[in-house]
């Protein structure tokens, strides 16, 4: 069970993943904006200053250096052309790392890996229970500062 320091922390590292990523987008030509109030399937709405093409962004944090981000099972199903999730490693409070993901990328990979999971023997033998837990690995920064997802 979380305590609330777990939970606050979670909280906080969240707020600088967006916080970082608002001040990723501005520097890279995007007018960045983070909603006052949590809004359902998105964290950021990014506008190009140059073509005013509109994104929605979906932000995901680690603290640590690893490259795995826990997402949901609605996470599967968020999948738009305009839909890029940055999922942001904070390395310890070194230089963030920003992994640019296409939502359809993203959405194909955690229904995936979450079925394979599921068809792998657990503890001896046993099979996994489903939950709505999924998580996403860029272990090979496949999709490290991949800009081109934004144009």
């Amino acid at each position: 069970m979380a305590t609330k320091s777990n939970k606050r922390d979670n909280i906080s590292t969240g707020n600088a993943g967006e916080y970082f990523v608002a001040g990723e987008l501005e520097r890279h030509g995007f007018t960045a904006a983070i909603p006052m109030s949590n809004v359902k399937d998105f964290d950021i709405l990014a506008i190009n200053r140059t073509t005013y093409e509109q994104f929605a962004i979906q932000v995901k944090t680690t603290s640590f250096k690893r490259k795995k981000w826990t997402l949901g099972a609605k996470n599967e199903k968020i999948v738009g052309k305009n839909i890029v999730y940055f999922l942001v490693a904070l390395n310890n409070l070194d230089q963030p790392e920003y992994h640019i993901v296409p939502s359809a990328v993203v959405a194909k990979e955690i229904y995936d890996s979450h079925r394979k999971w599921l068809a792998t023997p657990g503890k001896n033998g046993q099979p996994h229970n489903d939950n709505p837990i999924r998580e996403f690995h860029d272990e090979e920064d496949k999709f490290l500062d991949n800009w081109s997802c934004l144009s």
